[in-house]
């Protein structure tokens, strides 16, 4: 066996051990096919408030310009869907799945060091760096190009047979491995997630602008809601599923196996009122570690009101 082939299944196989749901690798290089629809996504102003995205164009498109004598992209995915029981009913106000448990940067940021140092007591001297959201990469972009999924309709990447409630992350290294090719798109006809979102978030099959994303007003918009998407949010008031709970490719979803990403015993019992009623006590003690604390007390308590005030008094729209 080739040390390339070697070293790509020494880094699979730990990937996996380490609780990754899929590893893939791909030749790290310019992303000629992103760098137009980047720039026309920038250009339309999609990006709303989140300025961060406009930042080090050159190196979203270009791994190379991260990482000294980059030559692979290892691309993660960790599952993060929920066990149906540890769900939040329905008739309640909700945050996205992703946010239940320990922040997943932590998690993976964690899991990623212990890969890292793993290749170089394999292998021997390989620079690299980990990437978990913490930098200028294309994660859907290079996980697509490593063979994981395609990136649906509503701009996810979706896996066959898994769906897309999953993280992802990369390793970028300094050494040649073997690699692995893009699969092809099966979303076919189907527009469910275009047709569900409420916000009309998904202007095209693939595009979405995030500044009208439910997810951008309840996490990244740091003033206060427009009132023009009064009455569009349903219950959620930090992020957003929808797109992702109508995908037919999620009922493949299975839960995830991470301790880290349980959820407190207690968020699934809150009901709307509850949650309305919530104490600065009671949110540090559920989301003490949680990506909820990206909007914090005060960012969540607003949304809450919000969503209370113009979708009805249980947080709901009003016939």
């Amino acid at each position: 066996m080739l040390p390339t082939a070697q070293y790509t299944a020494f880094i699979k196989r730990r990937a996996t051990e380490l609780g990754f749901m899929y590893c893939g690798i791909s030749k790290a290089g310019f992303l000629e096919e992103e760098a137009p629809r980047l720039e026309k996504w920038l250009s339309r102003q999609m990006n709303g408030q989140m300025g961060y995205m406009a930042n080090h164009f050159d190196k979203r498109l270009d791994p190379r310009l991260l990482v000294d004598g980059a030559k692979s992209v290892i691309s993660l995915l960790l599952n993060y869907y929920p066990a149906p029981e540890d769900q939040q009913p329905d008739d309640t106000l909700k945050i996205s799945k992703y946010a239940y448990g320990r922040d997943y940067h932590f998690v993976i940021k964690d899991k990623l060091k212990i890969l890292l140092a793993d290749i170089q007591a394999e292998i021997g001297e390989v620079g690299g760096r980990a990437f978990v959201d913490s930098a200028p990469v294309l994660d859907k972009a290079w996980a697509k190009k490593s063979g994981l999924g395609w990136v649906g309709k509503n701009s996810n990447l979706i896996t066959p047979g898994v769906g897309s409630f999953y993280f992802i992350a990369e390793l970028i290294v300094d050494l040649e491995l073997d690699y692995d090719g893009p699969i092809k798109d099966y979303c076919g006809t189907c527009t469910k997630c275009m047709d569900a979102c409420p916000t009309d978030a998904i202007t095209e099959p693939y595009v979405v602008d995030g500044s009208k994303c439910i997810s951008y007003f309840t996490i990244e918009l740091k003033d206060q809601i427009p009132r023009d998407v009064a009455g569009k949010f349903g219950n959620w008031v930090f992020g957003c599923d929808i797109c992702q709970d109508v995908c037919p490719w999620n009922r493949f979803a299975k839960p995830h196996t991470e301790p880290q990403f349980q959820a407190h015993p207690q968020l699934p019992q809150l009901n709307a009122v509850d949650w309305q009623e919530i104490t600065h006590e009671l949110f540090t003690e559920l989301f003490r570690q949680s990506a909820l604390k990206r909007t914090g007390y005060a960012g969540l308590t607003r949304n809450i009101r919000f969503v209370s005030e113009t979708e009805g008094p249980a947080g709901f729209e009003e016939e």
